[in-house]
């Protein structure tokens, strides 16, 4: 059974309660239930994680690099939140491990504000999902299984 890891980044555990107008009512216990939701309908094991720390999400990338060198990922859905705006070191963990990856975003990063129109992640990612709130998460998960 292959693995998918979701990583989530900076305030995403403010889920439901950080601007509901932007991110919607939906908790991060929430979207992890849609995630266990669908990779059990497909036959996936998932890993679902959240860290506020820049360094604690290169070491899980890393971590789904060795994975994938192993054969038992499948691949990465990542919303990195802010750090995807920043973040070279996750720009070159992400390549440097040869994940496939699925860059994510609850919101449409294109319709705010300017700084967020830009994304590290993007060019090192097999694929971008934004604006279809939570709903993205399964989406970018069944993703992985068709590329």
């Amino acid at each position: 059974m292959k693995t998918v890891f979701v990583l989530n980044g900076p305030n995403l555990n403010l889920l439901g309660t950080r601007e509901p107008a932007v991110y919607g009512a939906h908790t991060l216990a929430d979207v992890e239930a849609l995630c266990a939701d669908t990779c059990q309908k497909l036959g996936l094991k998932l890993e679902f994680r959240q860290s506020n720390h820049e360094g604690t999400l290169v070491d899980w990338l890393h971590e789904a690099g060795r994975l994938h060198a192993s054969g038992e990922l499948l691949g990465v859905v990542f919303n990195a939140g802010a750090y995807t705006h920043t973040s070279v070191a996750l720009h070159d963990a992400t390549k440097g491990t040869g994940i496939t990856l699925i860059e994510l975003h609850i919101s449409n990063v294109h319709a705010r504000e300017a700084f967020r129109h830009h994304s590290y992640l993007a060019p090192a990612a097999r694929g971008v999902i934004c604006g279809l709130g939570v709903a993205g998460y399964p989406l970018a998960i069944e993703a992985l299984t068709r590329i």
